[in-house]
């Protein structure tokens, strides 16, 4: 099935949204992935799932989504896949480790790998990646960058505080 990608305006720059009828196969953020905004098409021209999707990206901006009702596929191997599915455990406006994460997914010792395999994740934001934190509370590695994750754990915790984001 062809994977199309649309670009997306959002308080963190422009993201790039692909996928099919079926599945959201990624969201990036676009000034890191300069060779797929060409690639972008209209909005219109998309499948409605992608269209779906900037919806709810913006509603989550908003502060009136917490979770996400998308079908998402990304390609991994299974350790990968075990990791990706613990994130989307860790609640809204929380935050976990790489150790805890590791443990949650019943590989205790691999939290190096759990790091790994969440720098893979490709589905910014709906699979929380930016939720894992440092054994001491600081804010570790992110591909979008620190900036970004600050914002979103900010955001995020002022949401489940009852106080609305602003963009």
């Amino acid at each position: 099935m062809r994977i199309s990608t649309i670009a997306h305006p959002s308080p963190l720059g422009d993201l790039l949204i692909s996928g099919n009828e079926k599945f959201i196969t990624a969201i990036l953020y676009a000034d890191l992935n300069t060779s797929l905004v060409d690639e972008a098409i209209e909005p219109s021209d998309a499948p409605a799932l992608l269209r779906r999707c900037a919806t709810h990206l913006d509603e989550y901006f908003a502060g009136w989504r917490r979770t996400f009702g998308l079908d998402f596929q990304q390609e991994g191997t299974a350790f990968q896949q075990r990791v990706w599915q613990g994130l989307l455990k860790i609640p809204f406006g929380q935050t976990g480790t790489y150790a805890e994460l590791a443990r949650q997914i019943g590989s205790d010792k691999s939290s190096r790998a759990v790091g790994m395999a969440n720098g893979k994740n490709k589905i910014n934001i709906i699979v929380p990646c930016h939720r894992i934190i440092g054994a001491s509370g600081n804010l570790t590695g992110y591909g979008g960058g620190l900036w970004r994750k600050k914002w979103l754990l900010d955001h995020e915790k002022r949401i489940a505080h009852g106080v609305l984001s602003l963009f």
